[in-house]
C-alpha cells in the first residue's frame, strides 16, 4: 500500500491568483439583499442579484471561494452518479425532467458567463461517465442511462471508455464541463463588486431576525439589514425547517499528481463502486502534462483513520494509473439530503425574506449556479418551474424516504450517546502529532500534542449541538460527527454549521 501521504492545500487554492484579504464588516449597513457564505452558491446568487438591480451584501467567515468549493473535484455535470432512475420512480418523469433541464441550463449559463466575462478558468468540455466494474449492476446502469434520456439528457449505454481498464458497462452523457473553479468564483466576485455588490471577508455571522426587514449579527457586532437574506453556507447556520434532521454530512478524500498529457482519460469519471472512485484530468502549465484528481473513500466526518483511507485511495490511483507523479492530497466535505434532491428556497413555512441553498449531495458547482439563479428569481418575483422540486418546506417526499431520515437521525443519536460512553486513552499515551479525547480533571478534553510535544486542550463539545469531536488526525482537525461541523487544534471554526470555537481549556 501506498504510505506517507502529506495532506496539502488543494491545486486549485495554490494555483489561484492571489490578494490582500477585503475588510470585515465594522459597522451596520443596509442593503437590499445580504448573502451568508462566499461559496459558489452564495457568490452566484450574489452576483445574479447585482445583475437584477438590488444591492447585495456578502458575508464570509473565512475567504472568497476558499470553503468547500475551493476543495472541490471541479466537474460541471448534469450526471449525477446515479439518480435519473431514482428521481423517475420518487418524483415522476416530469421530477426527472425538471431536474435535468435546471442543472443543464445552470452550465450552459456558466458557460455563457465565462465567455461574457473572459474568465481565464481552463474551461474544458468533456463527457460525463458513471460506469461500474461489476457485471452484476449493469441492469442498474441501463436503467439509469434509460431514464437520463428520457429525462431529457444526450445519455446513452456504453462499454467503452478512456479509463485504462476496462468496465462492465456505463452511463455516458456528452458536452459537459470542467474548470478551475476559483479562478471562476474570484472572477465573479471581481465583477460583482465593480458592479457596486460589497464583499466582507473574516466576518462571522451568529444571529438572523427574521422582522420586515431582516437584520443580519456578526460576531463583531456589526448589523447588516436587508429586506432578504441568502444563508448559503453549505451546512446551514441557521436551522427553522428541521433541515438538521435531512442532512447528514460526508467527507471525501482527493489525491493529485501528473500524468503525461497522452494519458489523459478523456472525460469525467464516476463509480458508486469502490466506496466511490472519481477521476479527471486537469490541463497544466507544462502541456505535455496533465493534473490527475482522482476522489473517493467517503465517510462521516470524525469517523475511522483518515490517514489510512488516504493511503487506499492513493494506491487505488498507483495501481490504475502507474507512474503518476503525485503532488496534492486533501479533503472535502458533502452534505446528503435524506430525499435525493437539494433544499434551495424559503428557509422554513413561514419564511417571507429568507432563503437557503443546501445539500447538494456532492454536485455543488452546478447545484450552487443553478441555486443562484434560482434564488434570484425567487426574490425579485419571477417564475421558475423548479421552484417546486427544490423547495426546503416539502415534506411529502420527505415522509417518504422516511427510512433515510430515520437512519441520519438513529447515527446522530448513536454518536451524542455512545461516544459518550467510548473508552479514553491516558494523555500521556499521546504521541506528538496525535490527539483525542481524554478525561482529565473529573472531566473529558479534546488533547492535542503538537510536534515539539506541547499539549493543547479545548472542550470536547461540539459548540453547534453538543456532540463530542473526535480527532482526524491526516488533516489534524477536530471534528462532529453529528453534523460535520470542524474545529483546529486551537478550536477555532474550520467549517460550519458550528459558527463558535471550542472553549480553550487548561490541562
Amino acid at each position: 500500500m501506498t504510505q506517507n501521504v502529506q495532506v496539502s492545500d488543494p491545486y486549485w487554492l495554490q494555483t489561484a491568483p492571489g490578494g490582500a484579504p477585503r475588510p470585515a464588516l465594522a459597522e451596520d449597513l443596509d442593503v437590499d439583499v445580504a448573502v451568508i457564505g462566499a461559496g459558489v452558491a452564495g457568490l452566484s446568487a450574489a452576483w445574479e442579484l447585482t445583475r437584477a438591480g438590488r444591492s447585495v451584501a456578502v458575508l464570509e467567515a473565512g475567504r472568497v471561494a476558499a470553503g468547500v468549493t475551493g476543495y472541490t473535484s471541479a466537474k460541471l455535470t448534469v450526471l449525477h452518479t446515479l439518480v435519473y432512475d431514482r428521481l423517475r420512480r420518487t418524483r415522476g418523469p416530469e421530477g426527472a425532467r425538471l431536474y435535468a433541464r435546471s442543472q443543464s441550463e445552470a452550465i450552459e449559463h456558466a458557460a455563457g458567463i465565462v465567455a461574457e466575462l473572459g474568465i481565464d478558468c481552463d474551461w474544458e468540455t468533456r463527457d460525463a461517465y458513471t460506469y461500474v466494474r461489476d457485471p452484476g449492476r449493469v441492469d442498474e446502469l441501463r436503467a439509469e442511462a434509460a431514464a437520463a434520456e428520457e429525462a431529457g439528457l444526450p445519455a446513452s449505454f456504453v462499454t467503452e471508455t478512456g479509463l485504462p481498464f476496462s468496465v462492465a458497462g456505463a452511463v455516458k452523457v456528452t458536452g459537459q464541463a470542467q474548470f478551475h473553479p476559483v479562478k471562476y468564483l474570484l472572477a465573479l466576485a471581481a465583477d460583482l463588486e465593480a458592479r457596486g455588490g460589497r464583499i466582507f471577508e473574516g466576518t462571522t455571522v451568529q444571529g438572523l431576525d427574521e422582522g420586515e426587514p431582516c437584520r443580519v449579527r456578526t460576531e463583531a457586532g456589526a448589523t447588516v439589514t436587508a429586506r432578504d437574506v441568502v444563508v448559503a453556507t453549505h451546512y446551514p447556520i441557521f436551522d427553522r425547517a428541521l433541515l438538521f434532521a435531512r442532512l447528514s454530512p460526508r467527507r471525501e478524500l482527493v489525491v493529485a499528481g501528473t500524468v503525461e498529457a497522452d494519458r489523459d482519460v478523456d472525460g469525467m469519471y464516476i463509480t458508486p463502486e469502490e466506496n466511490t472512485r472519481s477521476v479527471r484530468t486537469a490541463p497544466l502549465a507544462d502541456a505535455g502534462r496533465r493534473l490527475l484528481v482522482v476522489t473517493g473513500e467517503h465517510f462521516t466526518p470524525g469517523t475511522g483513520d483518515t490517514r489510512e483511507r488516504f493511503e487506499t485511495l492513493a494506491a487505488w490511483a498507483d495501481e490504475h494509473f502507474p507512474g503518476v507523479e503525485r503532488t496534492h492530497a486533501w479533503a472535502t466535505q458533502d452534505i446528503d439530503p435524506t430525499d435525493t434532491v437539494p433544499m434551495v428556497g424559503p428557509l422554513h413555512p413561514g419564511a417571507h425574506h429568507t432563503y437557503v441553498a443546501t445539500g447538494f449531495g456532492g454536485w455543488g458547482l452546478s447545484g450552487g449556479m443553478m441555486a443562484g439563479r434560482l434564488l434570484t428569481a425567487q426574490i425579485t418575483g419571477e417564475e421558475c418551474a423548479w421552484s417546486g422540486l427544490y423547495d426546503p418546506r416539502r415534506l411529502r417526499t420527505a415522509v417518504r424516504e422516511a427510512p433515510a431520515l430515520l437512519k441520519t437521525q438513529a447515527e446522530v443519536a448513536r454518536h451524542f450517546v455512545g461516544d459518550r460512553l467510548r473508552p479514553t486513552p491516558p494523555v500521556e499515551a499521546l504521541p506528538p502529532g496525535e490527539g483525542a479525547v481524554v478525561r482529565a480533571g473529573g472531566g473529558r478534553l479534546a488533547v492535542y500534542r503538537d510536534e515539539e510535544g506541547a499539549l493543547h486542550a479545548v472542550s470536547p463539545r461540539c459548540t453547534h449541538l453538543g456532540c463530542l469531536v473526535d480527532f482526524n488526525a491526516a488533516e489534524r482537525a477536530w471534528e462532529c460527527p453529528c453534523h460535520g461541523s470542524r474545529f483546529g487544534t486551537d478550536g477555532r471554526v474550520l467549517e460550519g454549521p458550528a459558527t463558535k470555537p471550542l472553549e480553550r481549556r487548561e490541562i
